[in-house]
């Protein structure tokens, strides 16, 4: 086995869930991530934790082939909280999901109005899962490989290079806009001029993203006040949700809300994530992207989202952790990233003060206010 795939379990395992002797651990993930499996089981034994394996794919209810095969035959109404995957979660004290794919295209031909319904029936398992001690993670599998652009080998180098990193020194570099951001009240996000958005973040938590829960990390990411949100955005990189590659996706807000929208290629995806439910067309997440080790888009947004030199924004829910005690917390069945390329004629402006621009930080060699 590939010694990056066990650096990799042991990161996980010992960073990420900080797994303990007696746990019970759910590990979610579908056959072509079997080393990263075996790898993670042998670390849960040498732990003394308790393992539980299931094979899944994007959607937690069985690898892509069931799943598309189960959504395209279910009556849309039909689909309910399944109790039986609610309690094995509630039952958890951490869990492990992998997302590589066989074939990334094959719920392509789900509708998007079947899958916001199947979201909005897994809300309760999905937060479950995010109540335990959490990784969401990659295998670097040829399809996902074929999505980027990439050989198998060079997908597998970029893969280990974002996962296997020394996460202390990453945590103390990001720590440095974890102190700009928490206690602030407004931020200001300017890209071209095609982007021009203010969000108050006043009271909310900023959190410094290094490895605890996603696998790569690289981020510092925060939940804007939910009515806050003012102004426009273009997300000029491409949102790759449900199997289809949504672009030039514009987004207009007034009040927290989007009163507008377009996108020049499937736009119908970008409407089915607007209407899921009442939290949906709000944003529930400001991130920053601080990892330079992806250096490329690749159509996978655990990467894509830490990339250095931009900011995302998530429709939809938000994490709790980063909600501030008495404030409102945006809820929504999705949590969907979209993402704007700060590296050029761009600054993130916060109380006022221009802390990056065009991609460098007040706190870097070359930053020019």
């Amino acid at each position: 086995m590939d010694s990056r795939i066990r650096r990799h379990a042991e990161i996980i395992v010992h960073q990420a869930i900080d797994l303990q002797p007696d746990d019970d651990v759910v590990v979610s993930m579908p056959p072509v991530a079997e080393d990263l499996a075996v790898a993670l089981y042998e670390q849960i034994g040498e732990v003394g934790a308790n393992p539980m394996m299931v094979a899944r794919g994007d959607r937690g209810i069985g690898t892509d082939r069931a799943t598309r095969a189960y959504l395209r035959a279910v009556d849309e109404d039909d689909l309910s909280e399944p109790e039986h995957a609610l309690k094995l979660f509630e039952h958890a004290d951490a869990a492990v999901v992998a997302r590589p794919h066989e074939n990334v295209t094959e719920q392509s031909d789900v509708s998007p109005e079947k899958g916001s319904a199947y979201d909005r029936a897994y809300r309760d398992v999905l937060n479950a899962r995010l109540s335990t001690k959490w990784c969401l993670t990659q295998y670097p599998a040829p399809a996902d490989a074929q999505l980027a652009g990439m050989s198998t080998e060079a997908y597998e180098d970029f893969v280990y290079d974002a996962v296997n990193k020394d996460w202390d020194a990453v945590r103390e570099h990001q720590e440095q806009m974890v102190e700009i951001m928490d206690g602030a009240d407004e931020v200001h996000i300017v890209s071209g001029d095609t982007t021009d958005v203010t969000m108050s973040v006043k009271d909310m938590v900023t959190l410094n993203d290094w490895g605890t829960n996603n696998l790569p990390a690289g981020e510092v990411f925060t939940a804007p006040v939910p009515d806050s949100v003012e102004g426009e955005v273009l997300f000029d990189k491409p949102v790759y949700h449900n199997a289809r590659e949504v672009q030039g996706a514009w987004l207009k807000f007034e009040g927290g809300e989007v009163v507008d929208f377009s996108a020049t290629q499937n736009e119908d995806v970008l409407e089915g994530i607007l209407t899921t439910d009442e939290g949906s067309n709000r944003l529930g997440e400001l991130g920053i992207g601080m990892n330079r080790d992806i250096d490329r888009f690749t159509y996978n947004m655990l990467f894509d989202e830490k990339m250095g030199d931009t900011v995302h924004m998530a429709l939809g829910r938000a994490y709790p952790a980063t909600v501030g005690e008495g404030v409102e917390q945006n809820d929504s069945a999705k949590h969907v990233d979209m993402i704007v390329d700060m590296s050029e004629d761009s600054y993130i402006e916060v109380d006022g003060e221009i802390v990056q621009r065009n991609g460098t930080f007040k706190f870097e060699d070359g930053f020019e206010g």
